[in-house]
């Protein structure tokens, strides 16, 4: 991606100008962090930023007074409480690759946000806690991950305190997402007495050392086996007995089997002291695909040299307070994108320009003059721009259009002052647009009092902060007695609508949802109208 420098953000080499799809995207690596809350992703995700040299010091999630905080954790809720609420995507150079990493929300009640983002990328790195192992959450991605068809690399993380044996947190990702880990590196020294790691591939061993708070690059030492021998002891002998064990059971690292989804390679690191990440972005460029041709909606793939196209799987507003702008995340599926050109909204059928275009770095960003499959850019200002949009040139395109998950919460939102209207139609629509939330409506409810949907009650939480911060409307929200939605059709919205203790709304991109108490008052209703649609939605939870 060529670049022009308008901000702070860390330089970017230019690429050259010229190149076809395809070749062009061969050196780029597209990958999503996810995992369980709290397993350490934004504090991975700034360790391998750190590790490429774009950044000179680590922020923490938790900070301590006078340190940093995370570039990927930009949000004041975030800050506040310590957990990614939205996605952010991070681009940058690093030994002749471009890395498009995106870091994502942990959180169950974000999982929308989290889903989008596994539409956009070509891999994913899957954080375990050493000492809690496999957790619900991290289950459940693993799902999405298999159903987009994206291989995964695993990242045994927090190895500096005491946690499980690794053995027996192999056999649980075995057994739970049937993955067969392949360690491309194994631990010297148990968990919470990490000294390094023995490379599977030379059989040396990498020792770390640490540095003050992990925010700058552990210092790494690579040392031939027969000196870590002397060095490590009985530590290191067990590690290389463990490492003949896994050789001798066929536990090595297969190209094919993993792009096809059948084993995981795996590392160990400490993202907090930025032990092994090294190990990891090396892994990355090494192993992780290469964009590759996109189906489009008909299931025809998209070859990487075609015209231009991009998908855009996120759009948020509030990162500039000086400016309220507002961009859209649009992930390249093939061509060249040059600042400028002129693009057509497959939705709608009608042109726009892209003058102003931007690669992201966290809240930092530049203008962008070219980019390539691969790539996510920012548009800047592309209003008609929502989730799910497919822009191109040439001969029309669409790529799959993305679920909305199954909302459980439901509340009804109002401003405070009557007198600031304009103020929270603006904020209802933008947050509409961003998919923070789903808005439903009626002619009853009216649009001074929209019913706010929820996969998660945090969702609201969020809504309350970012209405009163961004748009200078604090707002009430009262809870409704609904918990769950079934998908309906303006033919039949008028009898359901009328059967008691139900509510038939409609969502911003026109599907009508029928809500309910519970899972019994829907089933007596579908019972009651046997020819009526009622149409389960994809569940939250994923």
């Amino acid at each position: 991606m060529s670049t022009t420098s308008e901000t702070n953000a860390p330089a970017r080499p230019a690429t050259k100008a010229g190149k076809g799809g395809a070749s062009a995207a061969a050196p780029r690596r597209t990958f999503a962090v996810i995992s369980h809350p709290d397993a350490g992703k934004s504090t991975l995700t700034e360790a391998l930023a750190l590790h490429a040299h774009v950044l000179s010091e680590a922020g923490a999630v938790h900070g301590k007074a006078g340190r940093k905080s995370t570039v990927s954790d930009w949000m004041d809720i975030e800050r506040d409480r310590g957990i990614s609420i939205a996605s952010t995507a991070l681009q940058f150079h690093y030994n002749d690759h471009v890395v498009n990493l995106v870091d994502t929300p942990g959180h169950a009640d974000f999982s929308e946000d989290t889903y989008r983002v596994l539409s956009a990328v070509d891999c994913a790195v899957m954080l375990v806690d050493a000492a809690k192992g496999l957790e619900p959450q991290t289950l459940k991605l693993f799902r999405v991950c298999r159903h987009h068809g994206l291989p995964v690399i695993t990242v045994i993380n927090k190895w500096d305190r005491p946690g499980r044996d690794p053995l027996e947190l192999f056999d649980e990702i075995e057994e739970q997402i049937g993955l067969r880990p392949t360690p491309l590196t194994w631990p010297v020294g148990i968990a919470g007495d990490f000294r390094g790691v023995l490379d599977r591939e030379t059989g040396d061993f990498v020792e770390f050392t640490r540095t003050a708070g992990g925010t700058t690059r552990a210092p790494e030492r690579h040392v031939p086996a027969a000196q870590a021998a002397l060095d490590q002891g009985d530590e290191w002998t067990t590690a290389v007995d463990e490492h003949e064990l896994l050789a001798a059971d066929g536990a090595n690292h297969d190209q094919e089997l993993f792009l096809g989804g059948i084993t995981t390679p795996v590392v160990f690191a400490s993202a907090k002291l930025n032990f092994g990440v090294s190990q990891l972005l090396s892994t990355l460029l090494e192993l992780a695909p290469a964009p590759s041709a996109r189906p489009d909606v008909e299931g025809t793939p998209r070859p990487l040299n075609d015209e231009f196209s991009a998908l855009i799987f996120k759009v948020q507003s509030g990162m500039d307070q000086a400016h309220r702008d507002r961009l859209a995340y649009a992930r390249v599926c093939s061509g060249v994108f040059e600042r400028g050109m002129v693009v057509t909204h497959a939705a709608t059928g009608k042109p726009f320009t892209t003058k102003y275009a931007q690669a992201v770095f966290g809240r930092e960003r530049v203008s962008v003059d070219t980019a390539y499959p691969g790539d996510v850019i920012g548009l800047v200002n592309a209003q008609a721009l929502t989730v799910g949009d497919t822009i191109h040139t040439g001969e029309r395109v669409q790529f799959p259009a993305m679920e909305r998950f199954a909302p459980e919460f439901f509340s009804v939102m109002r401003a405070k002052d009557a007198g600031r209207y304009k103020q929270f139609r603006r904020g209802v629509e933008q947050l509409e647009e961003e998919g923070v939330v789903q808005v439903l409506r009626s002619d009853l409810r009216g649009d001074q009092a929209p019913v706010l949907a929820a996969v998660g009650i945090m969702q609201f939480e969020v809504v309350e902060q970012r209405m009163k911060s961004e748009f200078s409307c604090p707002v009430t929200l009262e809870r409704l007695e609904y918990n769950l939605a079934r998908r309906t059709s303006a033919e039949d919205a008028p009898t359901i609508n009328a059967a008691s203790r139900v509510e038939v709304l409609q969502r911003g991109d026109g599907v009508y949802l029928a809500l309910f108490p519970d899972r019994w008052r829907a089933d007596s209703v579908a019972r009651n109208n046997p020819d009526a649609l009622l149409a389960e939605l994809p569940a939250g939870g994923m």
